[in-house]
């Protein structure tokens, strides 16, 4: 099985590895755990040695909330 690595990942080259986002971890049905198909039920934030990256379980931040402005705050 041939994994294609392209030079720069998404989210940037310095991802911290965690199961939460590993090809082999699945989320347990109390979503405090995660079940690692290599470790079994690990913390979501525990890695090991077999970690994957795999970008489509990445949940990406929110976007902060813009202030509200006025039209007279733009006048001059």
């Amino acid at each position: 099985m041939s994994i294609f690595r392209p030079s720069k990942q998404l989210f940037g080259n310095n991802i911290e590895p965690a199961c939460t986002y590993c090809q082999y971890g699945n989320p347990a049905s109390d979503e405090q755990m995660i079940l690692c198909s290599k470790k079994g039920v690990v913390s979501p934030y525990y890695s090991c040695n077999k970690f994957l990256y795999c970008p489509t379980k990445r949940i990406p931040k929110r976007m902060p909330k813009l202030p509200d402005f006025s039209p007279e705050e733009f006048k001059l």
